[in-house]
């Protein structure tokens, strides 16, 4: 072996040499006696049937090489956790570390073996938003570069919430989950990508990424703060959301989806009461605006506009018919899911701003519209879906047969109601699952056994109840039968309900969309009960609004028809939440922001023209 010596300056002519290689003629080789390793990290793939466009291979690139590129004529579905956007490689920037082939959620982009990027001006725009499979050349590589179980730096599986075993909860209506730990909050936290897809598909597009980000951190006062700037039912979402976030979580399409709303909830109880109290005031209008607006209604859509308002600075007063608050996340959702000194923590923080809420105070009995127009610069109605629907079946009207909501209300309100031995319930959403969840432990306690069965039109994979319900009725002993449709309500010799008769349904909607069941004659079942349960939707009661105003409004397939800022045909008349969209807490809140938005910029409008 050779050794340089230090002391050796070489000769003066050293530079010169270099001009041997001028005359020389250029050397080209084909790529295929050559190919590059097996493992090589060669120019990018992209798998434009697998990516969705999360963004997360733009936000881990270190040296900025990644621009997401709109493309036109792509599926995009954002509650579905699917953009039109395409990943652009600036090769200039690029350092091949393969960051984004690692933790890409969908395993769409690979590294392919290709190493000789030649190019013409014109065709320089085709290198850079990633090809498929055929290269950049239009050649097909073989892949280099591509995740597999030792590189994939994305967690699939989700940390495990502890809960209460079924026959550790039957018998009574204390909460189910036991929440996570600060251990396993931040691992939990750990998994997700930051892709912001769960922000796109939440109705009240949540700062979760970002409230995400600071659990993991292990800053609780940052993600709460982070929470409350778009929900203030944040206990309440944290347990009953939708969550349709996690639907759209781009780790959900390879693995299970981050826990998000769990999160939230671990986050809210992390903190005392009282510094949640602070967090929630904080950037609140210190000086009142001088402006009174009057709310009907306090639930999840009422309350958030009444806490939005109440920051801004206006005086808010809301008339509830009720004597809690909460709504129908407090009268129509058993205990189990939702301890009720967590709805009151929620309801305190608003209240703590300022908002003043009437309790018992029916309005079209004890205050009337039009005083409420008179007294007050603006009106909000966010009344819930009081009233269930009926099947209207031969025997529906008789004795025995009841209503889910108004079952479930009475049991929420510390009434007593009938026990039966057997009950049968009509319906497959979460409001289905509720009463039969509710009955099935009333009956453990009464009767030492459950006895529910459960009938829907919907075929088992869809249900609108969430599959987590649908798990926790079954292992509480609720027999569930799907594709039945209800046709006789059976009674004995004194008119009372002992079952329903059912047909197997073979189809629900016809062929333009419409709603016209068809069944089976010849698939016919009994199911015994003495007690048979509604629960197949719910309705606003309008009739608080007077005869006067009911004309004067536009309606619109019995809804009351609103604008985009939720503003009725009154101008001074907004309406928002359930009787608006539908049973759905996390959108009633969404609901409420931009009711409250509108309200203030009219408001605003106004005080400026006077």
């Amino acid at each position: 072996m050779s050794r340089i010596d230090p002391n050796d300056k070489g000769s003066i002519l050293a530079p010169l040499k270099n001009l041997q290689f001028f005359g020389r003629k250029a050397v080209t080789e084909s790529l295929d006696p050559r190919p590059a390793s097996a493992n090589y990290r060669g120019f990018h793939l992209n798998d434009w049937e697998a990516c969705i466009g999360c963004s997360t291979c733009q936000k881990v690139c270190d040296n900025a090489a990644i621009t997401m590129a709109e493309v036109p004529g792509l599926p995009e579905d954002p509650e579905k956790g699917v953009r039109n956007l395409r990943p652009a490689i600036d090769y200039g920037r690029c350092c091949w570390c393969a960051l984004c082939v690692d933790l890409c959620p969908t395993g769409s982009i690979s590294l392919s073996r290709e190493y000789v990027h030649t190019c013409t001006d014109p065709e320089l725009d085709s290198y850079f938003v990633l090809p498929d499979s055929s290269g950049i050349h239009g050649v097909a590589y073989d892949k280099g570069w591509a995740k597999h179980a030792e590189s994939d730096m994305v967690a699939l599986e989700r940390t495990d919430m502890p809960e209460l075993a079924p026959e550790a909860r039957i018998g009574n209506f204390d909460e189910i989950v036991d929440g996570y730990d600060r251990n396993q909050g931040i691992i939990e936290a750990s998994r997700c990508v930051q892709c912001g897809m769960c922000h796109d598909a939440c109705p009240t597009h949540m700062n979760a990424p970002e409230y995400i980000r600071a659990i993991w951190q292990d800053d609780i006062e940052e993600a709460v703060r982070q929470i409350y700037r778009t929900n203030p039912f944040a206990h309440t979402c944290g347990r009953v959301c939708t969550h349709r976030c996690e639907t759209a979580c781009s780790v959900g399409h390879r693995g299970e989806p981050i826990a998000i709303r769990w999160l939230k909830r671990f986050a809210m109880d992390q903190l005392s009461h009282e510094r949640v109290k602070q967090i929630a005031a904080e950037g609140r209008q210190s000086s009142p605006s001088g402006q009174r607006i009057a709310i009907i209604g306090a639930g999840p859509a009422g309350l958030t506009a009444a806490y939005d308002l109440a920051m801004q600075g206006h005086a808010v007063k809301v008339f509830e018919a009720m004597g809690a608050a909460g709504g129908m996340t407090r009268y129509g959702i058993p205990y189990y899911r939702l301890p009720a000194d967590k709805l009151d923590n929620d309801v305190d923080v608003i209240t703590s701003l300022g908002v003043e809420i009437q309790y018992d105070t029916r309005v079209g009995t004890d205050v009337t519209m039009e005083q409420l127009r008179d007294d007050y610069d603006a009106v909000l109605i966010a009344v819930g879906l009081w009233m269930g629907r009926s099947t209207r079946v031969r025997g529906a009207d008789a004795e025995g047969v009841h209503r889910a909501v108004e079952l479930l209300r009475k049991v929420a309100d510390g009434e007593s109601i009938p026990v039966p031995k057997r009950a049968v319930i009509i319906g497959g959403g979460n409001v289905a699952m509720d009463i039969a969840r509710t009955l099935a432990r009333l009956q453990k306690r009464k009767h030492g056994q459950v006895a529910i069965t459960l009938t829907a039109l919907e075929d088992i994979d869809h249900f609108l109840a969430d599959p987590d319900e649908i798990r926790e009725a079954r292992e509480e002993g609720v027999e569930i039968l799907d594709a039945r449709g209800p046709q006789e309500v059976m009674l004995d010799g004194q008119g009372r309900a002992t079952g329903l008769r059912t047909l197997k349904v073979l189809s629900i909607f016809d062929g333009q969309g419409r709603f016209a069941p068809k069944f089976d004659d010849a698939d016919e079942l009994v199911h015994d009960g003495d007690m048979v349960v509604e629960a197949i939707g719910q309705a606003a009661d309008v009739n608080l609004l007077g005869e006067a105003l009911t004309e004067e409004l536009e309606w619109q397939r019995g809804r009351l028809r609103v604008d985009e800022q939720l503003r009725t045909s009154a101008d001074w008349l907004w309406a928002a939440g359930d009787m608006v969209r539908g049973p759905d807490v996390v959108s009633a809140v969404a609901d409420g922001h931009r009711a409250a938005a509108s309200i203030h910029d009219h408001l605003m409008i106004s005080e400026q023209a006077a």
